[in-house]
């Protein structure tokens, strides 16, 4: 049986973590004295009230947490922390129900980049800056879990990413807090670089420091219907290059600020890039096909395969229009991913390695019963039970997508909706296929009951899928 003492704590602390953060557009939106501003006291004062509530509550007793209450909290938090955060969508935008507002933030906060908000350019600016401050801080969030939270959980073949070896020179850093502040510093400096280079490109300073949170959060909010569409080619060039920045393992980028040796599982770099290249030039041929000349459709190309495999979901153009092969290459790079320890989602560069690398050792034993061949990735041993993690996840995502399709099916959505609703709320990619929610739409109209069903799909998938379905096993409440 898990002890809620430590969950109920460290969930109070968050709570007020983002509570503060809320206070961040409500000041923009007092500065600029708009009319709603006040109402954005309400927004900050009720998680405040619930935090401190929940600290006074669990106060006096110990806060050890164990692998149950690690799965507890992890999950917990990702399913209330999104109820918190809708607030200022609620109260703040007129005829924005729960159903929405949940959703938006849901979707903010696991750095998806759907939405049901239709008419950005209009929206008051505490608003826009609150959606890309959620993604921002959802952003560091995964990253934080990917690192220390995961390994620890052994989710999906997670525990061969963990920083801990019988030689402790292989830890980057041994104290997690100084680990905190060191992907935190990097998080942000990466932040401010990213917003220096698009006001470079011709971007605004609010448009400027909004999508350079939801890029190198790889999320994909933005300040226009439009999307990066609406900006200039320069500006869509720095998105492709901090998008690929973004996903990326953060640790690399720790390792390489300090200038100290360890296990960083930099090897998945090579393939994304690939993938983005040889992807890319397909996109780029079908642009062309569609009338585009050969410099845009470049630019076109690989700024939608970028967008794509890093789950940022941004768009410069409706890559529908380019014809069924540029629609089915979206959909299966949906699943491809960025790498682990980034704030992508899918499944990741590191379990198709691992896949692939078990069915060639398959191939090899088939020619060669008696002969024995060691996996090994990046110098380390992958033992059986990284393996059946990788497959189990993989199926297992492969399962929760036709769940959710038939689910989506049952509350009237055609089938393409359906199925591709469920591909990119389950790998955090953003649009889906399709006149309604496809790159150029919004999940505005779809009913209610489908919503809740793609809000659960996108924190499902953002926590890996079985830090959550563990839970339903009764073994998990036993003591």
């Amino acid at each position: 049986m898990p002890a809620f003492r430590p969950v109920v704590f460290i969930g109070g602390i968050l709570v007020l973590v983002l509570a503060a953060t809320m206070a961040i557009p409500a000041l923009v939106e007092f500065a600029l004295g708009a009319d709603h501003a006040h109402e954005y006291l309400a927004c900050v004062a009720v998680p405040a009230f619930l935090g401190i509530t929940a600290l006074l509550a669990a106060r006096g007793g110990p806060l050890k947490l164990g692998l149950r209450e690690a799965y507890l909290l992890t999950s917990g938090l990702w399913f209330v922390l999104p109820l918190v955060a809708s607030l200022p969508f609620m109260w703040t935008l007129p005829n924005l129900s729960l159903t929405d507002a949940y959703f938006e933030a849901a979707s903010g906060l696991t750095t998806t980049g759907s939405t049901v908000i239709v008419g950005l350019d209009d929206l008051p600016p505490g608003i826009l800056l609150w959606r890309s401050m959620l993604q921002w801080v959802g952003g560091i969030g995964i990253v934080m879990m990917a690192v220390a939270v995961l390994p620890l959980l052994r989710v999906g073949g997670m525990q061969l990413m963990s920083r801990e070896s019988s030689d402790t020179s292989d830890k980057i850093l041994a104290r997690p807090r100084e680990l905190a502040t060191w992907l935190l510093s990097v998080y942000l400096g990466l932040t401010v670089l990213c917003a220096v280079s698009y006001g470079l490109a011709g971007m605004n300073g609010f448009d400027a420091i909004n999508h350079a949170m939801t890029t190198v959060s790889t999320a994909g909010f933005s300040t226009r219907d439009s999307s990066l569409g609406g900006f200039s080619p320069a500006a869509q060039w720095v998105a492709i290059v901090f998008m690929l920045v973004g996903a990326a393992p953060f640790l690399l980028y720790v390792q390489l600020a300090r200038g100290t040796s360890g296990f960083v599982p930099w090897s998945q770099i090579p393939p994304m890039l690939g993938v983005v290249a040889i992807a890319g030039g397909m996109l780029a041929y079908t642009a062309m096909q569609s009338g585009h000349g050969i410099l845009d459709a470049i630019r076109h190309g690989l700024f939608t395969v970028t967008s794509i495999i890093t789950t940022t979901g941004f768009a410069s153009q409706d890559w529908q229009t380019w014809g069924p092969l540029a629609t089915a290459l979206a959909l299966v790079l949906s699943y491809c991913g960025g790498c682990t320890g980034s704030t992508t989602g899918g499944v990741k560069i590191f379990r198709w390695q691992v896949l692939i690398r078990r069915f060639r050792i398959t191939v090899q034993e088939l020619i060669r019963p008696h002969r024995v061949v060691a996996q090994v990735y990046q110098g380390r041993a992958v033992g059986p039970e990284v393996v059946q993690g990788v497959m189990g996840f993989v199926l297992l995502m492969g399962g929760t997508t036709a769940v959710a399709t038939v689910a989506l099916a049952a509350t009237g959505l055609d089938l393409v909706t359906a199925f591709s609703s469920a591909a990119t709320a389950i790998t955090n990619v953003g649009p889906a296929l399709g006149t309604i929610a496809g790159p150029a739409g919004s999940f505005e109209p779809l009913p209610d009951t489908a919503k809740w069903i793609l809000s659960v799909a996108m924190l499902l998938g953002r926590l890996e899928l079985l830090t959550v379905l563990v839970m339903l096993d009764p073994d998990f409440w036993r003591r």
